[in-house]
């Protein structure tokens, strides 16, 4: 088994300093920004191994994008694609909301299709990851989640989705049927309560959820910390306090964490305890995965061990 493999759209991500209107901002940062390569990135910084695939355009965003994966230690199959790399641009409104406007339709990352994935990759891995955000970009990103999870199974490889449901990319009523399908088809399955809400009775969101198929059912819920049921035993682990920056990647940090610790080998309660602890320690740190963290710093936040 090879590590983690996912794969999806990573942008180009525009920040704009300070807190107020885009059109007062000054000053500016140029990142990238991308739930599964931030995922990625987050299992490489703990000492495991991954790959991320996704379409990227010939353009310096693409280039930013290959190089600053490669640099995280992330084993990087960048697709070219004649179209340009999507773009996001984030600022503060107030203390309280962020804001983000998108320029990804029509994007290289959209453009994925299933014979972009490389059915070894799918068939050697420890674990395959996806999201609700790439089936929500077109019907061959669609159309590739499906392949690439059907591939999987196929081959005895665990599973994992984020439910990561987007409303800016598609409706409830649209969005429902197609990640209850996923979870459905998953052994590893995070959201948070609000997700689970889409497609399942509000009343056992574990339960409801773990009904569809998942052996591995996590509830990520902010500041509360989180539920689990796993192999049909329930877990929870309470949030670290610690002072909120930037919040922006906390739930990808989270999975990270969760997934890096299944491939090493850690005990549920572990799992979620070092999950926790991820999240908790990105949103001190800016930015989409700039903060994620290794094995010290997790431990020095009081969470995780000390496993390279």
């Amino acid at each position: 088994m090879t590590g983690l493999f996912t794969f999806g759209e990573t942008m180009g991500l525009v920040v704009a300093d300070g807190i107020g209107p885009l059109t007062y901002a000054r000053g500016f940062s140029f990142g990238i920004g991308g739930a599964e390569s931030n995922v990625a990135i987050g299992v490489a910084r703990l000492g495991g191994e991954s790959c991320w695939l996704g379409r990227v355009g010939p353009d310096a965003t693409g280039a930013l994008i290959r190089s600053r994966l490669e640099a995280a230690g992330v084993r990087t199959i960048a697709v070219p694609d004649p179209t340009f790399t999507g773009l996001m641009v984030r600022y503060r409104r107030s203390g309280e909301f962020a804001h983000v406007d998108y320029h990804r339709a029509g994007s290289a990352g959209s453009r994925l299709n299933p014979a972009d994935l490389p059915p070894s990759e799918l068939r050697e891995a420890a674990v395959v990851h996806v999201t609700g955000i790439t089936p929500a970009l077109s019907e061959t990103c669609r159309a590739a989640v499906f392949q690439a999870v059907e591939t999987a199974r196929d081959a005895g490889v665990p599973v994992s989705i984020d439910v990561n449901y987007r409303a800016k990319l598609w409706s409830r009523f649209d969005a429902a049927p197609v990640l209850r399908d996923l979870v459905g088809l998953a052994d590893i399955v995070f959201a948070s309560p609000d997700e689970a809400a889409l497609f399942v009775d509000e009343d056992d969101l574990l339960g409801n959820l773990a009904k569809l198929g998942p052996a591995e059912v996590i509830l990520k819920d902010g500041g509360k910390g989180c539920v689990a049921q796993i192999g049909g035993e329930r877990h929870a682990v309470p949030a670290l306090p610690v002072t909120v920056i930037d919040p922006v990647g906390a739930g990808d940090a989270f999975v990270a964490g969760y997934l890096a610790d299944r491939m090493a080998g850690a005990a549920p309660e572990q799992r979620l305890t070092t999950a926790i602890a991820a999240g908790a320690f990105a949103v001190t740190v800016s930015g989409d995965c700039e903060g994620l963290p290794d094995r010290a710093e997790l431990a020095a936040l009081g969470g995780g061990d000390l496993r390279r």
